[in-house]
């Protein structure tokens, strides 16, 4: 890495901070948390110019979906802030003994819960993770280093200028919350590489973010994943309970990795289910002035109900848009061979009355989240009780699901005798 850089300062100077947020107790962190909160919330009108310059300068290159993803309203500011003092209620994942065996010579060994160091996050233009990721990292005794899409740059120099004033009221270094200035792809990749900088790297956004980190990064990199994210209806399901959580599931927030993308429908209920899906998600919503779902149907479910038909690429497609595609299946086990060939392993759900069945896919569906008659929408890390997320794991190494505080640390052995030799 090019230490005369920008980002080659920046990282140097999260890499020293590490040693003051370490020496932190969690009274200490707790403070800093609340005064960036308060920060974000007082700082209201200058984020808001700033975001609406973003939402501005992208309307035309990217969709009305994505511009809501983009958008910040006061409302969603209240949020970012209250979702950081929520984190403070955390117990602080630090310091925790873990493990704690003494051998048989007397030798006492303690396994300890530690901070990573410094924790880079490459994300797209969601102007509120730049607020989580810096609350996150803090709280689990970490040094932040963001790196937001160039959509959305404007909105998170803002956040993160407010942020580190919160820092700086408590006598905090403002280096524990940093935001790197190069939104290239160029400077995506010196990130990737800076070894000896960043003890971990996560990469919250689309497929080709994911694995451009995946494959480049020589740092250590805990890959989140695109969310393909599946209903499967069972025969034994309840229609109205079905029904709400497709929707749910898909029109709620398209945009986001957790809405769902793809709908299998048992053979038996099909012809009740996919008209009554089709009159809620197209027919109600045009009548209500609202986006309709695009239907894209498997030759079967053509046979049922009008739609646009499916190509084979479409149950492989993160649509994150008003966009469900639907396959009629014979029975649970063809939907979960249909989830294995297809899925990313972020949420699946099924809906079923019969508990046999729902046991038999839980157990089966091998994903970082699986739900039993509920919408997938509920993968967050606010939902799962963790304050708020870092990313949804869609690996199986170090942690898995919603990235809250725990799974930003790491582990060490603290090893005491008594003048023991080998």
């Amino acid at each position: 890495m090019d230490a005369l850089t920008t980002t080659g300062k920046i990282l140097r100077r999260a890499k020293d901070a590490t040693k003051a947020i370490i020496a932190l107790d969690d009274a200490e962190i707790n403070r800093a948390l609340c005064a960036m909160a308060d920060a974000i919330e007082d700082s209201a009108d200058e984020i808001l110019s700033a975001n609406e310059e973003d939402v501005e300068a992208a309307r035309g290159s990217i969709s009305e979906v994505m511009i809501d993803r983009l958008k910040l309203t006061r409302e969603r500011i209240s949020g970012m802030a209250n979702g950081i003092r929520e984190i403070t209620a955390l117990p602080s994942p630090l310091g925790v003994e873990l493990e704690r065996r003494v051998r048989p010579n007397g030798l006492e060994i303690k396994k300890i819960s530690v901070p990573m160091g410094v924790i880079a996050i490459i994300y797209e233009s969601r102007p509120n993770v730049t607020s989580d990721a810096a609350a996150l990292a803090l709280k689990s005794g970490n040094v932040s280093v963001l790196r937001g899409g160039k959509e959305a740059y404007r909105s998170s120099a803002a956040i993160v200028r407010t942020m580190r004033r919160g820092l700086a009221s408590c006598g905090i270094t403002e280096d524990a919350v940093n935001l790197l200035e190069d939104t290239t792809r160029a400077g995506a990749y010196e990130l990737m590489k800076a070894s000896g900088y960043v003890d971990l790297l996560i990469p919250r956004g689309g497929a080709g973010l994911i694995r451009a980190c995946v494959e480049n990064a020589t740092v250590p990199c805990l890959e989140t994943g695109t969310g393909i994210c599946h209903i499967y209806v069972d025969k034994d399901a309840d229609i109205k309970k079905a029904l709400a959580i497709i929707e749910n599931a898909k029109t709620s927030r398209p945009s986001v990795c957790n809405a769902a993308e793809v709908c299998l429908v048992h053979r038996d209920i099909a012809p009740k289910l996919l008209p009554e899906l089709r009159s809620i998600l197209v027919d109600k919503r045009l009548a209500e002035g609202k986006a309709p779902v695009e239907l894209r149907l498997c030759p079967e479910a053509q046979r049922i109900i009008d739609g646009t038909p499916a190509s084979k690429s479409d149950f492989d497609t993160e649509f994150l848009d008003y966009i469900l595609a639907v396959r009629v299946v014979d029975s649970p086990d063809a939907a979960i061979e249909h989830i294995s060939e297809h899925s990313t392993h972020h949420s699946e759900a099924i809906i079923t009355e019969n508990a046999d069945t729902a046991e038999h896919f839980s157990a089966r569906v091998d994903s970082a989240a699986v739900y039993v008659n509920a919408s997938t929408r509920f993968t967050d890390g606010g939902e799962f009780g963790l304050g708020c997320e870092m990313g949804i794991s869609t690996q199986k190494m170090h942690a898995r699901g919603p990235l809250g505080i725990r799974e930003l640390t790491t582990y060490k052995y603290i090893i005491t005798g008594n003048g023991h030799i080998r």
